[in-house]
């Protein structure tokens, strides 16, 4: 196995911890997320940039590393739900999103075809991961104020509400109307010839 499919099965590894630690109670739990989520980020970057640039591009590679970001993604948005960071219709929206591409993708391939991901919903991943960023590092934020490291202040609750509620906004319309020109433009695939 090359070492961007490394990185690759490094990242679903990654998410397991992810979601463990944002799962169980314990004192920094979100703030060990917050580092867990950027390391496995980071994995995501390194693990195309390697495979562009060694030529190391595989079948696994290609099925694994979306699906690897759609796991991580996914477990983001909805184990951010029960912090209330935003509705749970607005994590269904952006994880059912996820899936019907992956669904689309794998209809494709069953056609033999590859469908690329395209520049739009490339803007779209970063914005998801900079909102699931953003509340983590809140919720990291009051866990340290709630070890009594620092005072919050009168901004933390205009930062998650305005600034988290503006993001949210963004990262919903992109991953809406991505998807939809994405589902739109390879309609092909899932009517019949």
């Amino acid at each position: 196995m090359n070492l961007p499919n490394q990185l690759t099965v490094a990242r679903l590894g990654l998410t397991v911890l992810f979601a463990t630690s944002l799962s169980v109670p314990w004192p920094f739990g979100n703030t060990a997320g917050l580092l867990i989520f950027a390391l496995a980020g980071i994995t995501d970057y390194y693990d195309g940039e390697i495979a562009r640039r060694r030529k190391l591009v595989s079948d696994f590679g290609q099925l694994m590393d979306p699906l690897a970001d759609k796991v991580m993604m996914a477990a983001g948005f909805i184990l951010l739900v029960p912090e209330n960071a935003f509705p749970a219709w607005v994590a269904v929206i952006i994880v059912g999103r996820e899936f019907a591409i992956t669904g689309l993708r794998l209809l494709a391939a069953n056609k033999g075809r590859i469908l690329p991901a395209e520049q739009l919903g490339k803007h779209k991943m970063i914005w998801q991961i900079v909102t699931i960023v953003y509340f983590l590092l809140l919720l990291a934020l009051r866990e340290m104020a709630e070890a009594k490291w620092f005072a919050l202040g009168g901004w933390w609750p205009f930062a998650w509400k305005i600034g988290g509620g503006i993001l949210i906004a963004v990262t919903l319309l992109l991953t809406l109307y991505s998807g939809c020109g994405y589902l739109w433009k390879h309609r092909a695939v899932v009517t019949p010839a």
